[in-house]
Protein backbone atom coordinates (compact mmCIF):
# COMPACT_ATOMS: atom_id res chain seq x y z
CA UNK A 1 0.00 0.00 0.00
CA UNK A 2 0.92 3.12 -0.54
CA UNK A 3 1.51 6.16 1.66
CA UNK A 4 2.12 9.74 0.99
CA UNK A 5 2.28 10.78 -2.32
CA UNK A 6 3.10 7.22 -3.41
CA UNK A 7 6.63 7.33 -1.61
CA UNK A 8 5.42 3.47 -0.01
CA UNK A 9 3.81 3.00 3.05
CA UNK A 10 6.78 3.09 5.67
CA UNK A 11 7.68 6.91 3.77
CA UNK A 12 6.81 9.82 6.85
CA UNK A 13 5.34 13.44 5.54
CA UNK A 14 6.34 15.96 7.99
CA UNK A 15 6.21 20.28 7.33
CA UNK A 16 5.93 19.10 3.20
CA UNK A 17 9.33 17.24 3.70
CA UNK A 18 9.54 13.18 3.02
CA UNK A 19 11.88 10.92 5.11
CA UNK A 20 12.14 7.30 3.69
CA UNK A 21 12.16 4.70 5.84
CA UNK A 22 13.55 5.99 9.13
CA UNK A 23 11.10 8.69 10.92
CA UNK A 24 13.18 12.27 11.73
CA UNK A 25 14.82 12.66 15.25
CA UNK A 26 11.69 14.18 17.19
CA UNK A 27 13.67 16.38 19.02
CA UNK A 28 13.15 18.17 15.09
CA UNK A 29 9.51 17.97 15.12
CA UNK A 30 8.97 18.42 19.22
CA UNK A 31 6.44 21.26 19.60
CA UNK A 32 6.44 21.94 23.38
CA UNK A 33 7.54 24.93 25.54
CA UNK A 34 9.29 21.96 27.66
CA UNK A 35 12.31 19.87 26.51
CA UNK A 36 11.64 16.57 26.37
CA UNK A 37 12.54 13.67 27.84
CA UNK A 38 14.16 10.33 26.78
CA UNK A 39 14.30 7.25 27.92
CA UNK A 40 17.48 6.15 26.32
CA UNK A 41 19.49 2.86 26.31
CA UNK A 42 22.49 1.50 24.32
CA UNK A 43 24.82 -1.37 24.52
CA UNK A 44 27.97 -2.76 23.99
CA UNK A 45 29.04 -4.57 20.81
CA UNK A 46 28.29 -8.42 21.39
CA UNK A 47 26.41 -7.57 24.90
CA UNK A 48 30.26 -7.64 25.96
CA UNK A 49 30.00 -7.45 29.89
CA UNK A 50 32.80 -4.18 30.07
CA UNK A 51 30.87 -1.31 31.69
CA UNK A 52 30.04 -2.04 34.89
CA UNK A 53 32.95 -1.08 36.62
CA UNK A 54 33.69 2.27 38.77
CA UNK A 55 36.22 3.86 36.31
CA UNK A 56 33.28 3.86 33.82
CA UNK A 57 30.85 5.14 36.53
CA UNK A 58 33.07 7.99 36.81
CA UNK A 59 33.08 8.89 33.28
CA UNK A 60 29.14 9.02 32.99
CA UNK A 61 29.15 10.97 35.90
CA UNK A 62 31.63 12.90 34.53
CA UNK A 63 30.33 13.57 30.95
CA UNK A 64 27.04 14.63 32.66
CA UNK A 65 28.31 17.41 35.03
CA UNK A 66 29.84 18.79 31.65
CA UNK A 67 27.01 18.30 29.92
CA UNK A 68 25.26 20.24 31.71
CA UNK A 69 27.31 22.77 32.82
CA UNK A 70 28.28 22.95 29.22
CA UNK A 71 25.52 22.43 26.83
CA UNK A 72 22.15 22.66 29.34
CA UNK A 73 21.81 18.73 28.92
CA UNK A 74 20.85 16.96 32.10
CA UNK A 75 21.26 12.95 32.94
CA UNK A 76 18.32 12.02 35.24
CA UNK A 77 18.24 8.81 36.90
CA UNK A 78 20.34 5.77 35.17
CA UNK A 79 22.16 2.36 35.52
CA UNK A 80 24.68 1.16 34.42
CA UNK A 81 24.70 -2.61 33.47
CA UNK A 82 27.96 -4.78 32.78
CA UNK A 83 26.79 -4.82 28.62
CA UNK A 84 24.26 -2.07 28.86
CA UNK A 85 23.21 1.55 29.81
CA UNK A 86 19.73 3.01 30.67
CA UNK A 87 19.24 6.34 31.32
CA UNK A 88 17.09 9.49 31.03
CA UNK A 89 18.01 12.54 29.50
CA UNK A 90 17.04 16.04 28.68
CA UNK A 91 18.55 18.69 26.68
CA UNK A 92 17.58 22.26 25.41
CA UNK A 93 16.80 23.58 22.19
CA UNK A 94 20.02 22.67 20.66
CA UNK A 95 20.19 19.09 21.97
CA UNK A 96 20.65 16.21 19.61
CA UNK A 97 20.13 13.02 20.89
CA UNK A 98 21.94 11.01 18.34
CA UNK A 99 25.25 13.09 18.64
CA UNK A 100 24.91 13.53 22.43
CA UNK A 101 24.81 9.70 22.67
CA UNK A 102 28.07 9.11 20.41
CA UNK A 103 29.68 11.34 22.60
CA UNK A 104 28.70 9.52 25.81
CA UNK A 105 29.72 6.18 24.44
CA UNK A 106 33.15 7.82 23.41
CA UNK A 107 33.48 9.25 27.13
CA UNK A 108 32.38 5.65 28.27
CA UNK A 109 35.01 3.87 26.02
CA UNK A 110 38.24 6.21 27.20
CA UNK A 111 37.16 5.54 31.35
CA UNK A 112 37.17 2.12 30.57
CA UNK A 113 40.51 2.11 28.99
CA UNK A 114 39.20 0.96 25.38
CA UNK A 115 39.52 2.49 22.25
CA UNK A 116 38.87 1.91 18.77
CA UNK A 117 42.48 1.80 17.90
CA UNK A 118 42.76 -1.84 19.04
CA UNK A 119 40.50 -2.85 15.88
CA UNK A 120 37.35 -4.03 17.82
CA UNK A 121 34.10 -2.47 18.12
CA UNK A 122 33.01 -1.25 20.96
CA UNK A 123 28.97 -0.53 21.02
CA UNK A 124 26.27 -1.91 19.32
CA UNK A 125 25.05 0.30 16.41
CA UNK A 126 22.80 2.64 17.06
CA UNK A 127 20.60 3.06 20.37
CA UNK A 128 16.81 3.00 21.84
CA UNK A 129 14.96 5.92 22.61
CA UNK A 130 11.95 6.86 24.19
CA UNK A 131 9.56 10.16 24.61
CA UNK A 132 8.37 9.77 27.85
CA UNK A 133 4.75 12.03 28.16
CA UNK A 134 4.08 11.66 31.84
CA UNK A 135 5.65 11.21 35.41
CA UNK A 136 3.77 7.59 35.22
CA UNK A 137 5.77 6.71 32.11
CA UNK A 138 8.98 7.76 33.69
CA UNK A 139 8.17 5.95 37.23
CA UNK A 140 7.12 2.70 35.59
CA UNK A 141 10.09 2.89 33.55
CA UNK A 142 12.41 3.70 36.00
CA UNK A 143 10.90 0.73 38.81
CA UNK A 144 11.55 -1.50 35.39
CA UNK A 145 15.46 -0.17 35.26
CA UNK A 146 16.51 -0.02 38.45
CA UNK A 147 15.27 -4.17 39.33
CA UNK A 148 18.24 -5.00 36.12
CA UNK A 149 20.74 -5.45 38.52
CA UNK A 150 18.56 -8.14 40.72
CA UNK A 151 16.56 -9.89 37.52
CA UNK A 152 20.34 -10.31 36.22
CA UNK A 153 21.14 -11.86 39.55
CA UNK A 154 23.99 -9.34 40.61
CA UNK A 155 23.13 -8.12 43.70
CA UNK A 156 20.28 -9.29 46.04
CA UNK A 157 18.22 -5.78 46.34
CA UNK A 158 18.52 -3.28 43.63
CA UNK A 159 20.08 -0.37 46.17
CA UNK A 160 23.03 -3.01 46.60
CA UNK A 161 23.87 -2.25 43.28
CA UNK A 162 27.34 0.63 42.61
CA UNK A 163 26.64 1.67 39.06
CA UNK A 164 23.20 3.77 39.37
CA UNK A 165 22.29 7.22 40.66
CA UNK A 166 20.39 10.39 39.56
CA UNK A 167 22.57 13.37 38.07
CA UNK A 168 19.54 16.16 38.21
CA UNK A 169 16.11 15.03 39.10
CA UNK A 170 14.09 15.33 35.90
CA UNK A 171 9.93 15.55 35.98
CA UNK A 172 7.28 15.17 32.89
CA UNK A 173 4.25 16.74 34.02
Amino acid sequence: MDGPQGRGYNAILVTGKSFGERPPRLERIFQSKTSPVYFVTFCTHERKPWLACASVHEALVLFASRAAADFNTAIGRYVIMPDHVHLFVCGGPEFVLGKWIAALKQALARGAGKTKSEGQQLWQEGFFDHLLRSDESMSQKWEYIRQNPVRAGLVPQSEGWPYQGEIVPLDRV
